[in-house]
């Protein structure tokens, strides 16, 4: 029988169940989630005249947990409808509703007895086969199933999420000797399938793998921090993106777990290690004063950072660990950061930090990375079965770019064991026998192949099929053609793929050119062609700098040409003879929507933030968005009532004119970026494939390419409309003058012309209008000023 979970339940409503259930709704799948029962009314519920016996009083947690989630920032939910999925009750009263759910996930309070006794309550209702997780960051899964029956036993196991649940991608699965291997390896695929985690299989450890090394490793930057003098700021100013960590870093990190949450995960380990492991997760007595003022970070409103309010705007300040006083930010500059900036790529700018002896932001990271390094070796057995699952764990639960061994290779394994060596550090003696047999990094690739080493010897690293790696594809001459902005590549089975790589996958003139390119040589040799890739983002938008650049040499012939190459290259997407499928993911913007657009389908990502935001620079989009995003729009009406024309230009008008991006891919439909021809992968990691198989999908069942459609449009009076729109704002203080010359150029283009309402024109006529405004505008002083504020400050200037 294939397994399925249709229905899950979420026991606890706190920050991390409740976002266990957004995420699970988030996917589609319905979710009860439960909480304790009150034990007092609140002044609302007596002034109302309710009791404890009444069941708003009864669900009153989880509903408030769930109306919390509208709230909260990052949003755990991609669209508000996720809450629809969400049903609320309590655990005195609902865990009969358990017996029609195929996953509960406890999310109580972090103790064992607690747990105990909600498991008692779930054995007693559940259906058999049903699963059953624990989302503990660190109790024993093995002592939670004691007196448990055996169905429970076989189908139960740990799942920690990380937090926030939808954003990380880790996902820890712990079985215990009981668990049905068959349940975990569903649980596993179905993790990485449907739920879209990078799941790694842990030990019954404490803390298991990510939290672990995390939380030794932050241990180890503040006693380093201590011993050496630095100040918080300064700590976190080489301890992020630099060394190819999130821009929190230490301190903004902690900050944002919260002291409290944390000390209670090192006491965790603390509690259950001996020896020298056993100072290290001991607490510093600084932090400990600050949990008992309350400093906890965000959520307190002071932690590490505290932010104050000053007659130029708001100042943030660092904690002085010394006198617990905030003072002034700094941050640290020495001769290897500035070396290290200038490196190209993480693994060289780690290196050059780590080779600066004696340069005090060198010998920071070194003492922060060692014993790092260290650990992580001697931990593999224990918490993990090789090196992969560490690495892994690192890299989607704290977002490191390089797990603890990929770092390692990074600065040079044997030389950085040498210095080790010479500074008295026990090297484990695995690591040890392992470069005596002439081995130099514990990864290596061939043809195409990752392996890594594994008592004894290099095993071949296995990925899920879906994960489609466009550098390895790369390493094995799978390049049709290229070019400095993008390339052609073979991904398999008779289709091509177009992936930009130029500096924020920006487009211009090379990418234009290699678009059409690879259109030609797909209709002649291919089944059809994915326009993908797996930067930061899939596209910032047009080159704006260039852009500028000739408008302020009045270039303004250049520009047309660059436009109208644009628009033809939209034009060629669309009206390709073999289906063209784009896989936008993260920001999607301006001509990155552009590009989108016009495609054949979308196989979007589920974190999609897509948008043409060229008015926040002065612009419209000029690429053929507009046009695109109307058609769009038209299409998705239903086809069996009159529609109002007027209507569907005002919403694209107020879609354009305010800039408005997607929060996520599910939004996107709501915001007509996608529609019934689209599709959302559930994990990012199989975007490339899903789209591929889209494309072979489309081929096989006979695709044709479209027919040149024409136009319906308002006309002259719906152009007076959204005019009146633009000027209302403007009188309301919200536009200014410049915003409302934008806004009658964008008018313009939506109605046609000064035409009759209803009026059907070429596609090439709105294009033609497109590019006319946006050509005006350009040569606009306000525009350039705009487009050089963005260029310059990284924020719209509103003149």
């Amino acid at each position: 029988m294939k397994r399925t979970i249709k229905r899950a339940a979420v026991l606890g409503s706190g920050v991390m169940g409740s976002g266990i259930a957004a995420h699970l709704a988030n996917i589609g799948i319905p979710t009860l989630m439960l909480d304790i029962v009150p034990r007092a009314l609140t002044e609302k519920e007596e002034g109302l005249g309710l009791t404890l016996e009444d069941k708003v009083v009864r669900n009153r947690i989880a509903a408030q947990s769930k109306q919390a989630l509208l709230k909260q920032k990052p949003s755990p939910i991609t669209s508000k409808s996720s809450l629809d999925l969400i049903e609320i009750g309590n655990m005195d009263d609902d865990m009969d509703k358990l017996k029609h759910v195929d996953w509960i996930i406890e999310v109580v309070t972090e103790r064992l007895e607690i747990k105990k006794a909600v498991f008692e309550k779930v054995d007693a209702n559940r259906k058999d086969g049903s699963i059953v997780s624990s989302n503990t960051s660190g109790i024993s899964v093995e002592a939670m199933v004691e007196g448990r029956s055996e169905d429970f036993k076989k189908h139960f196991l740990g799942t920690h999420f990380f937090n926030p649940p939808r954003y990380l991608k880790l996902l820890e699965v712990i079985p215990t000797q009981y668990t049905d291997p068959n349940v975990l390896s569903f649980m596993k695929q179905f993790g990485e399938d449907v739920l879209g985690k990078g799941v790694v299989e842990a030990k019954d450890t404490p803390n298991f793998i990510a939290n672990r090394i995390g939380t030794y490793g932050l241990l180890v930057t503040v006693r380093e921090m201590l011993k050496g003098g630095y100040s918080v700021s300064e700590v976190d100013s080489v301890t992020g993106p630099l060394i190819g960590r999130p821009k929190s870093a230490t301190f903004r990190t902690l900050d944002v777990v919260g002291l409290d949450t944390f000390i209670h995960v090192a006491r965790n380990v603390y509690e259950k290690v001996e020896g020298a492991e056993k100072e290290v997760f001991e607490i510093p007595e600084f932090m400990l004063k600050m949990q008992e003022k309350g400093w906890l970070g965000a959520k307190s409103g002071q932690g590490f950072f505290l932010k104050k309010k000053g007659k130029d705007g708001s100042v943030i300040y660092e904690l002085n660990p010394n006198t617990l006083e905030y003072e002034d930010r700094k941050k640290l500059k020495s001769p290897a950061v500035e070396l290290a900036k200038q490196a190209k790529g993480t693994r060289n700018k780690m290196k050059a930090l780590v080779s600066a002896k004696g340069d005090r932001a060198g010998e920071l990271i070194w003492n922060v990375l060692k014993p790092a390094l260290l650990y992580s070796a001697e931990l593999v057995g224990e918490i993990a079965d090789d090196i992969v699952a560490i690495d892994q764990a690192m890299k989607w639960g704290f977002g490191w770019e390089l797990g603890p061994f990929e770092t390692w290779d990074a600065i040079g394994l044997r030389s950085s064991v040498e210095r080790m060596k010479e500074e008295g550090e026990i090297v484990p003696n695995w690591v040890l026998e392992f470069l005596e047999a002439g081995n130099e990094s514990f990864y290596k690739q061939d043809n195409g192949e990752v392996y890594f080493y594994d008592n004894g010897e290099y095993k071949k690293q296995a990925f899920n099929p879906k994960e489609i790696n466009i550098k390895r594809l790369k390493d094995v001459n799978r390049v049709i053609k290229k070019n400095s902005g993008a390339s052609l590549i073979d991904i398999g089975d008779g289709v091509a793929l177009l992936e930009f790589h130029s500096k924020s996958n920006a487009i211009g003139l090379d990418s234009i050119q290699m678009v059409n390119n690879a259109i030609d040589e797909v209709e002649k040799n291919y089944e059809g062609l994915v326009i993908g890739n797996q930067g930061k983002n899939f596209s910032v938008g047009a080159n704006l700098a260039l852009m500028l650049m000739e408008a302020q040499d009045d270039n303004f012939f250049e520009l047309d040409m660059v436009v109208k190459m644009f628009q033809d290259m939209g034009t060629k997407i669309k009206y390709a003879n073999k289906p063209v499928v784009v896989a936008p993911f993260n920001m999607t913007l301006g001509g990155g929507a552009e590009v989108s657009l016009p495609a054949a389908a979308l196989q979007a990502s589920p974190e999609l933030y897509i948008g043409l935001v060229e008015f926040g620079v002065g612009l419209i989009p000029g690429g053929g968005g507009t046009k695109e995003l109307y058609l769009k729009e038209l299409r998705n009406l239903p086809k069996d009532i009159d529609f109002d024309l007027t209507k569907v230009a005002n919403n694209v008008f107020e879609k354009v004119a305010m800039a408005k991006v997607s929060t996520s891919a599910k939004e996107a439909i709501e915001n007509g970026f996608l529609d019934a021809n689209d599709r959302i992968s559930a994990n990012p990691d199989h975007l490339i494939y899903d789209a591929k198989q889209r494309v072979l999908e489309l081929a096989k069942a006979g695709y044709r390419a479209p027919q040149r459609e024409k136009i319906p449009v308002v006309g002259e009076a719906g152009y007076a409309a959204m005019l009146i729109g633009a000027k209302t704002l403007q009188f309301g203080g919200y536009a200014s003058e410049h915003d409302v010359k934008i806004a009658e150029k964008l008018a313009y283009v939506l109605s046609g012309g000064r035409i009759k309402e209803g009026t059907l024109i070429d596609e090439q006529v709105m294009l033609d209008l497109e590019r006319e405004a946006f050509l005006s505008l350009i040569a606009e002083p306000k525009t350039q000023a705009r487009m050089q504020h963005m260029l310059l400050k990284g924020k719209p200037l509103r003149n």
